[in-house]
């Protein structure tokens, strides 16, 4: 997106992270400059701070990149309830904290784009991601019902299922 003259906000944990990707990308055809925001995703009330600081200083965005990170590998059977209560909240409460904090903007402007890096494991479950599986579909059911919902004012949602990328958590899952 930067590459095609888009102004990235980045937003992950690390700065030391987000001042390397930020450094990486491409300068504007303005004066702007790119942008992040240190937040973790567990802390949705300071998260939600943040963004209203950056919309009381921006105005609007138009697209949203959901992106989170897998919750730890296993079988769903050997998962806690604290393991899926975790992924829920940094996926799917997260997102709809962020769309429902955009979403007035985009409305009034009659587009927006939403978009959620999710996993194929949503049309075919992943041996040993059980808490991932279980929390990417209902990503994809939350996403496809708030697709329905914002259609009208010119907004989509869209899921891009990535497949396998050999990391180590994912090193036992692989099958060589």
């Amino acid at each position: 997106m930067a590459q095609m003259g888009a102004k990235v906000i980045a937003l992950a944990r690390s700065e030391t992270n987000l001042k390397k990707a930020i450094a990486n990308l491409p300068d504007l055809p303005t004066n702007e400059r790119h942008q992040f925001i240190v937040a973790d995703l567990s802390d949705r009330k300071k998260l939600k701070e943040k963004i209203g600081v950056l919309l009381n200083s921006i105005g609007t965005i138009d697209i949203l990149v959901n992106n989170c990170g897998g919750p730890k590998s296993g079988p769903i059977t050997k998962a806690t309830e604290d393991d899926f209560l975790q992924a829920f909240q940094n996926h799917v409460l997260t997102s709809q904290l962020l769309a429902q904090l955009l979403l007035p903007a985009m409305k009034a402007a009659k587009y927006g784009r939403i978009i959620n890096i999710i996993s194929t494991s949503v049309k075919v479950p992943i041996a040993n991601l059980g808490v991932s599986n279980t929390i990417r579909a209902a990503m994809a059911n939350w996403a496809k019902t708030l697709s329905l919902e914002v259609a009208p004012f010119g907004i989509t949602v869209n899921n891009v299922l990535p497949g396998l990328t050999a990391t180590d958590r994912r090193a036992d899952c692989l099958i060589w």
